[in-house]
């Protein structure tokens, strides 16, 4: 009986596809209009459950009524036009791109998500690199929504390669 249940459950846990599985399965049937506003503009600032809800969109008009209640509700001023949280997110975004970028787009880098995040510091302490020590920068924001009190952010390029990577925890946003 045991040996029985025990190959049910390997027998399930190979056949039925995991929510991953099945969340990848729909990303990889939206347009790449879509895929690239769900994986690229959107990736730091949407939630899970956003994005769960996103894929379980069936048709393109959905979609697109999504997107738009998506920017509506982080709008400042509901109803006015333009929003301002959209045009300064995608403002952060094409800095992220034309100054992040090394062995990623600057979206992907942990100093554009950062920034997309955040915003810029406050200030930035720089490094250069010497033959003992690496590249490093530590961002300083006085102030982040949600956190009290002041946060450092250190990036180090360990690679020497542009590739600066966050050595210090986020902050946790309450």
């Amino acid at each position: 009986m045991r040996r029985t249940l025990r190959y049910a459950f390997l027998i399930a846990a190979v056949i039925i596809p995991t929510v991953s599985d099945l969340a990848q399965a729909r990303d990889a049937q939206l347009s790449p209009e879509y895929r690239k506003w769900l994986t690229e503009d959107v990736r730091w600032i949407i939630s899970n459950q956003e994005r769960q809800s996103f894929l379980h969109q069936n048709t393109d008009a959905d979609r697109d009524h999504f997107v738009a209640a998506f920017w509506e509700q982080r709008n400042p001023t509901p109803g006015s036009q333009p929003n301002p949280f959209k045009e300064e997110h995608y403002r952060r975004l094409a800095f992220a791109n034309q100054h992040f970028a090394a062995t990623a787009p600057g979206w992907k880098t942990d100093r554009g998500r950062v920034y997309m995040l955040y915003g810029p510091p406050d200030s930035i302490q720089t490094q250069a690199s010497s033959s003992t020590t690496l590249p490093e920068q530590v961002w300083v924001y006085r102030q982040i929504q949600g956190k009290a009190g002041e946060v450092q952010l250190k990036f180090v390029d360990r690679c020497r390669c542009g590739d600066y990577r966050l050595e210090t925890p986020m902050p946790e946003i309450q």
